[in-house]
């Protein structure tokens, strides 16, 4: 069965511990929600951006809710490149181990982070119901094919396949830029 899938380019961005909140933003801060985002929970926060300081450049990162286990970074590999990151490993979501570390500025302080900067692996969110009718596992890889001015087949996309998902394809910027998939975009998936 073939179906479309909405595709978003999910912009470099960091995901905080309590704890990180409280060193950038204050003791007692909590990140208060700005917009809320296609994937359910989630929300892009109405706190200050934070600055990502590396080697050689820092960046302005927008800072997504709700807070997690661990801090992440993810970065396009343009990104990378202009802090001055080497050997930034692409990772599934949640997996920092062994990852090169930033130091983090926020309004109200600094903070390090030894690991936790990764680039985000081409992926699609499943609910359940939509994974079953599609005959999609969870970790399975499929390729998805972007109609656009540079029509292009992205290869080694997983499938997360979870009743706290939406259906939609995340990519980050550069392969948005890559395949000219601006605006409201979808691929057909190709198991």
């Amino acid at each position: 069965m073939s179906k479309k899938v909405l595709v978003e380019t999910s912009a470099r961005h960091i995901h905080l511990t309590d704890e990180a909140v409280a060193a950038l933003y204050g003791e007692g801060a909590k990140l208060e929600p700005k917009k809320m985002l296609s994937q359910p929970d989630q929300f892009a926060a109405a706190n200050d951006k934070i600055k990502v300081v590396g080697p050689k450049g820092e960046l302005m990162l927008s800072v997504l809710g709700p807070t997690r286990k661990a801090n992440q970074v993810e970065l396009s590999f343009t990104d990378a490149r202009v802090l001055g990151l080497k050997a930034v490993p692409v990772r599934e979501s949640g997996d920092v181990a062994g990852t090169p570390g930033v130091k983090m500025v926020g309004p109200a302080g600094e903070y390090d982070i030894s690991e936790g900067c990764i680039i985000a692996k081409r992926h699609i969110h499943f609910d359940t119901a939509t994974a079953n009718e599609m005959g999609i596992a969870d970790k399975q890889i499929v390729k998805v094919k972007i109609d656009s001015d540079r029509t292009t087949i992205f290869d080694d996309v997983v499938c997360r396949v979870s009743d706290a998902y939406a259906f939609a394809m995340h990519i980050d910027t550069d392969e948005c830029n890559a395949a000219c998939a601006f605006g409201e975009v979808y691929g057909e998936i190709i198991k």
